[in-house]
């Protein structure tokens, strides 16, 4: 009994010490990180000609690993589609969804805990100029391209209802598909995040060719989602969200961040670059992991702009994605 007691002990013991690594120290012990992202989606997730991973939601993935190994490519990507992204997540197929996925609360209360907001967006239309429709009012009876799994969907009936009108739902799975359909004319507008709209207009044939109509009808804050029970993991993944955004807030870039470190006196630079204080350790990662993931990655300004702003595809203005301090939403808190 003696001996069948303390077996049971151990038993417990061992099995404490495994959930109490958490996910971190998976990651750490495999020796790379796993992050779901779109299939394909420009300007946040999409494979260039070597097959290299682009995109604001992929550099965010850097950035964490970096944090976790000082080296942005022990990284894995596993693409997932707006269907399959929740079971992505919940099997364990991923340590993080970094996948333009808005925060709802059937989302946070089944899925799994937002750590963030990376970017705020809102819903809108996609319609050729040759329609001739200058408000999302006049779409009464539209043929209307959808991308199934998504709050879209949602947010599309109850517009259209709220304002009396009557459409047609056009099911497509992918962006692929959703090229293929609109360019064939088979809808007569698509609707999704104001930033998915670009993103598709961005790859057409003729994008001078196709509008975004004014009307936004939804709030869409999209961010990164870490399952529950780990706190530590969902620090982790928070924190380096934040200091991209302190680091931009600081004027720390991937360019000065080396010669910040040396020389910058600002106490608040220094806690960020890992000069004072231990705050690495609070969070079970070395003290320099902001520094790695700002060097290797840049801060938030330097990965919009990247890959989103005005210079690119998209041309994106920063918006409600601007600091704070500049007018827009983006506000982290003190790290100290």
């Amino acid at each position: 009994m003696f001996r069948r007691a303390l077996y049971v002990i151990s038993a417990l013991m061992l099995i404490s010490a495994t959930a109490k690594a958490g996910v971190l120290q998976d990651v750490k012990s495999r020796g790379y990180l796993v992050c779901g992202i779109n299939i394909g989606l420009t300007g946040f997730a999409e494979p260039d000609q070597k097959g290299d991973w682009k995109g604001f939601d992929v550099d965010y993935c850097r950035a964490l690993a970096a944090a976790i190994f000082g080296n942005p490519k022990a990284l894995r990507f596993r693409p997932a589609s707006a269907q399959d992204r929740s079971t992505v997540l919940q099997s364990g197929e991923v340590d993080i969804l970094a996948r333009n996925t808005t925060w709802t609360l059937t989302r946070d209360a089944k899925w799994g805990d937002f750590i963030g907001i990376n970017y705020y967006d809102g819903q809108g239309f996609l319609v050729p100029k040759s329609l001739d429709v200058k408000s999302a009012k006049e779409l009464d009876g539209a043929r209307v391209c959808i991308q199934t799994g998504t709050t879209t969907e949602l947010n599309l009936a109850d517009y259209f209802r709220a304002n009396s009108m009557q459409f047609e739902s056009v099911v497509v799975k992918t962006n692929d598909e959703v090229r293929a359909t609109y360019s064939a004319e088979s809808c007569d507008t698509f609707t999704t995040d104001i930033s998915g709209l670009a993103a598709v207009r961005s790859t057409l044939a003729d994008p001078t060719a196709h509008i975004i109509l004014p009307e936004i009808i939804s709030k869409e804050p999209l961010g990164p989602i870490v399952r529950h029970g780990d706190d530590q993991w969902a620090d982790v993944a928070r924190w380096v969200l934040n200091a991209l955004i302190i680091a931009e807030e600081l004027g720390v870039t991937s360019k000065n961040v080396d010669k910040m470190r040396k020389q910058d006196k600002r106490p608040d630079v220094r806690r960020l670059l890992g000069v004072e204080g231990s705050y690495g350790e609070d969070l079970g990662l070395s003290n320099d992991w902001a520094y790695n993931a700002i060097r290797h990655a840049g801060n938030y300004g330097e990965i919009f702009e990247r890959h989103l702003g005005k210079k690119t595809p998209l041309g994106l203005e920063r918006g409600q994605n601007a600091l704070w301090k500049d007018g827009g939403l983006l506000y982290a808190p003190p790290l100290r």
